[in-house]
């Protein structure tokens, strides 16, 4: 599966701890990453900048859903879940 153009849901949902380039402290969760551009679309992509976390990330028809409503749903409840 190929990530949904302008989703960008595992870059706003889930917490990342570990520091992304613009942000040494990582992301909470809920908050846009600072590296996705206006249209979503991630400027670390494919760079030695991207976090392991982000690279680990792979589409699935579970996680990404029908649509960026059910992405997000499934990654927020992910992240309750698992704190």
């Amino acid at each position: 599966m190929e990530c949904r153009i302008g989703c960008a849901a595992c870059c706003i949902a889930p917490s990342i701890s570990s520091k992304i380039p613009g942000m040494p402290d990582g992301k909470p969760a809920g908050v846009r990453c600072v590296q996705l551009t206006a249209d979503n679309k991630c400027m670390l992509f494919g760079t030695k900048e991207r976090p392991a976390v982000c690279i680990s990330l792979k589409p699935s028809i579970e996680m990404c859903g029908e649509n960026l409503q059910e992405a997000m749903q499934y990654l927020e409840e992910l992240e309750r879940v698992t704190k």
